[in-house]
């Protein structure tokens, strides 16, 4: 068995992670995103996220992860967070990480940013994209790189995953999520 990638992030109906100042606006916070967030987080076996990119949950210390940066040659532990290892992509393999905290096979929750977010294209088991169809974010950052020129949906597929189910999170606010995934992947998670 191998490592299962997962996908989460919440986007605006225009595909944006984060507003024109390059700060995730108040408009995609939002009560039952963040639970479903954190219920992926916690069943996954590793957490891996840029510099910029966390979980905001008091749990978060005890997760497993890995943050990507070009700071290190290949894998280090982190100077400061104690269950966390950098990670270069161009030194070492996701593998390579796991593996510093013994993990072979299980669940990695990949959760951004967006340079983060394109190292898995073509790996994912299933992508959650959250969306807040009510939000609008001219000018700001795109979820994946291509964004806004295309759209999270076109490069998700373009990557080889389909929409599957969507679940309605908050009816009050327009906000749901849709499981993007990999055809045969198993459909247990979420």
């Amino acid at each position: 068995m191998a490592l299962r990638f997962e996908g989460y992030v919440i986007v605006s109906a225009d595909g944006c992670l984060t507003d024109e100042h390059h700060v995730q606006p108040v408009a995609l916070r939002n009560k039952a995103d963040h639970r479903f967030f954190i219920d992926g987080l916690r069943r996954a076996d590793l957490v891996v996220h840029g510099r910029n990119s966390g979980d905001s949950d008091p749990q978060s210390i005890t997760r497993r992860r890995v943050i990507v940066t070009h700071a290190v040659e290949a894998l280090a532990a982190h100077p400061d967070i104690e269950n966390a290892v950098l990670w270069n992509p161009g030194g070492a393999s996701i593998e390579d990480a796991a593996a510093l905290f013994d993990i072979s096979n299980g669940t990695a929750a990949i959760i951004g940013g967006p340079a983060v977010f394109a190292l898995f294209f073509g790996r994912y088991d299933v992508f959650w994209l959250s969306r807040a169809a009510r939000v609008e974010l001219p000018g700001g950052d795109g979820v994946f790189p291509g964004v806004p020129a295309r759209t999270p949906d076109d490069i998700l597929r373009g990557t080889g995953l389909s929409p599957s189910e969507t679940i309605v999170l908050d009816a009050t606010k327009d906000i749901s999520v849709t499981a993007w995934r990999r055809s045969g992947a198993d459909q247990t998670s979420g």
